[in-house]
Parts: structure tokens; C-alpha cells; sequence
């Protein structure tokens, strides 16, 4: 999956359009986290260090249907402004005279942010003739937002069939590690799989299957599989229609020699709620009138023999409910495991994303993912069309 990047092609003298995600969380028209502003400067700053340069930036904010203030650029511009040292232009639109007008009086070392694209419906579509809007303000493109990059959109996909397209070195990393994940893994390779259902990760246990030497599952979804093997699981999360696929998927493991971890204990609630004490349950079984919402210490300490062991490891999915902070042990425990070791660490996924943030620990894995869905897709081994239409090394 080599992608050309921005080290491979002349910038000089250029109008480079990049399309960045700053999909930034706002509260009161104030952005509450700038992570993902942050994640794309040294693209940015790279692109302007080159002789002569007009940096262009698109992006999405939100999910609106028309224009409206509350989905405007205008704080990001800001921020930005902040960040680079230099003054942010946000042009009123995206496509038309008025981002066209802003776009032609840029001089060298300028940079100019396009409203938000989502105002327009066509960019969702990959309507052919907004994508050739956009691209008329650039000479060549650069793709910078690994999170959106499972989305066939105008700004995503259908700008890189008209202009020369790469990857920034926010999209490399993502695809390097991620897809890395696939090509060449270093074993022993530990893939740490939780969250809520089986039927929304399914795809990734099946697609990491063959490259995997331990196959750990948490969170709700493991209650699925631990019934298909007899035991009691009390008012825990299970998904009846996949507990045939969960047996089928642990007889696959057990045919190719891979390992797979449940949980041996767990902590439990009467309900699922934050005011709820938890209790210890040192069993796998899972008492009638409770509920299930963490790993034990027993299963904290089996799973991560197994993480610092490893010389690769994958994370997606958290343990428990770490959101209560009752019930948030197991998963700031397998956090600090993958944290503390030495292989090549990767965690990709929005919950386990949060998770690693929420503890401090975001500094010490090998590569947090900045793309939720994109991740998730990823690892199910999917082509993401924002990947496939930059051009190949």
C-alpha cells in the first residue's frame, strides 16, 4: 500500500490543496480539542517551507444539511492562525467566485481555509463537477485526512482523478502502522479486541484471524462468546443472532493454532448505570441479576502477560463501561499494558482512542489513529477510497 507523499513530488512555486480533518468538537462557538489541528501541522508547515508555496486547506465540520454559523470554519481559522504563526484566511465558500476571488489574490507563503464543504450536498455525492470546482483552485493535491478517507467523497476521492494526488505525513503514518498491521507484523502479534458488540467487530476478528498469535476479546461483545462455551452470563450484553457466529469464529481460531482470551473474572453492577457499586465476581460465570461492565484482576493480569510479551500489538475496543468511573479499571490497566510495551503498539478506534487520552498515555504507544471509522475499516481489510486514488510509489 506505498503511497506517493508530499516528499515526492515538486511543491515549488505551486498552489497546493490539501484536504485536512479538522472535525474539531466545539462547545459555545470554542473548540474543546484541537487534536486534530494539531496532528496535521507538519504536513502543513512542510508544504509552506517549500519555495514559493499557496497552501489551500479543505475540510468538513459537523454534519450540517445547508450553511449555518454553527458549522463554520471560522473558529478553526483561527486556531490554525494561532498555530502557524501566521495569518489564516477563511474564504466565505468553497467552490465559486468568492473562494476563487480569495484563492487568486494569495501570495507566496499565503494560506487560505475553504468553508466547510459539507455546505454543499455535491461533496458527500462525489459529484464530478464540485470535485472539478475544487481541484480548479490547486495545481496539486495532498491528502492529510486519514479520517474521513473510507468516505468516496468530492474532496476525498474525486479531486484526486483530476489532480496529481499524495499522501501527507499524517495519512503515511496512519497507513504505514495500520496497514503495516497486514503486510509484515512482527510475532508474537496480540490482537486486543473490545467494546460493546460482536456484531460491529466481527469483520476485524475475522480479518486479523490469520496474522495474529493471541486473539484477546473484552468488553460486552465477550459475553457472546462465553456463553457459546456453557457458562452463565447473568443480565450481561449478549447478541443472540451471533452466538453462532462466535462458535464458528473459535473453532476457525482453534483449527489456525490462534490463542484466544475471554475473561476469567469480572466486576459486576446490579444495573447499567454510574451510581452502581461495583462488585467482584472471581469466576468466568456471571451470577443471575447482575451485569458485567469490567474485567477482573485475574483477566488484567492474564491479558497482559500476553501484551508485553508481544512485538506487535493492536488495540480497538475498551474493556469495560470506562466511561463510570467504577468500571473503568480494566481498561486503564490494559491501557498502561500496551503502554508499557516494547513491540510496535497501534491503537485505532474512537473509544480506545479516548481511552489512551483519558489516562495520559497517548505519548507511549507506537501510533494512535486518528481515524474512527477509517481504523475500524482498515482493519476489516478494506480498500478505503481515499487511500486507493492517491498515487502509488
Amino acid at each position: 500500500m506505498a503511497k506517493k507523499t508530499v516528499r515526492d513530488i515538486d511543491l515549488r512555486n505551486k498552489r497546493v490543496l490539501v484536504r485536512v480533518d479538522f472535525n474539531v468538537p466545539l462547545k459555545d462557538g470554542r473548540i474543546t480539542d484541537d487534536t486534530r489541528i494539531t496532528a496535521a501541522l507538519p504536513t502543513l508547515k512542510y508544504v509552506l517551507d517549500q519555495k514559493g508555496t499557496r497552501l489551500i486547506l479543505m475540510s468538513h465540520l459537523g454534519r450540517p444539511k445547508k450553511p449555518d454559523k454553527e458549522n463554520s470554519l471560522a473558529p478553526v481559522a483561527v486556531r490554525l492562525s494561532e498555530l502557524l504563526g501566521r495569518k489564516v484566511t477563511l474564504a466565505p465558500d468553497c467552490v465559486g467566485p468568492q473562494a476563487e476571488a480569495a484563492v487568486k489574490a494569495m501570495q507566496p507563503g499565503d494560506v487560505v481555509l475553504l468553508e466547510n464543504v459539507r455546505f454543499h450536498p455535491e461533496e458527500e455525492k462525489n459529484d464530478p463537477s464540485f470535485a472539478r470546482k475544487l481541484a480548479a483552485l490547486g495545481d496539486v493535491y495532498v491528502n492529510d485526512a486519514f479520517g474521513t478517507a473510507h468516505r468516496a467523497h468530492a474532496s476525498t476521492e474525486g479531486v484526486a482523478k483530476i489532480l496529481p494526488g499524495v499522501a501527507g505525513f499524517l495519512m503515511e503514518k496512519e497507513i504505514k502502522f495500520l496497514g503495516g498491521v497486514f503486510e509484515k507484523p512482527a510475532k508474537p502479534f496480540v490482537a486486543v479486541i473490545g467494546g460493546a458488540k460482536v456484531s460491529t467487530k466481527i469483520a476485524v476478528l475475522e480479518s486479523l484471524l490469520p496474522r495474529v498469535t493471541t486473539m484477546i476479546i473484552g468488553g460486552g461483545m465477550s459475553f457472546t462468546f462465553t456463553k457459546t462455551q456453557g457458562h452463565t452470563v447473568g443480565n450481561s450484553l449478549v447478541e443472540e443472532d451471533f452466538l453462532d457466529t462466535a462458535r464458528v469464529f473459535l473453532d476457525k481460531a482453534k483449527k489456525a493454532g490462534v490463542e484466544v482470551l475471554l475473561p476469567v473474572d469480572h466486576l459486576v453492577g446490579t444495573e447499567f448505570s454510574d451510581k452502581v457499586k461495583a462488585e467482584l465476581v472471581d469466576s468466568v460465570d456471571v451470577p443471575a441479576g447482575r451485569m458485567a461492565m469490567d474485567i477482573g484482576p485475574k483477566t488484567v493480569g492474564l491479558f497482559r502477560d500476553r501484551i508485553l510479551a508481544a512485538k506487535t500489538v493492536i488495540w480497538n475496543g475498551p474493556m469495560g463501561v470506562f466511561e463510570f468511573p467504577e468500571f473503568s479499571a480494566g481498561t486503564e490497566e490494559i491501557a498502561r499494558a500496551v503502554a508499557d510495551c516494547k513491540g510496535i503498539t497501534v491503537v485505532g478506534g474512537g473509544d480506545s482512542v479516548a481511552a489512551v487520552n483519558q489516562f495520559g498515555l497517548a505519548d507511549r504507544i507506537t501510533h494512535v489513529s486518528t481515524g474512527g471509522g477509517a481504523s475500524l475499516e482498515l482493519l476489516e481489510g478494506k480498500q478505503l477510497p481515499g487511500v486507493v486514488a492517491l498515487q502509488d510509489k
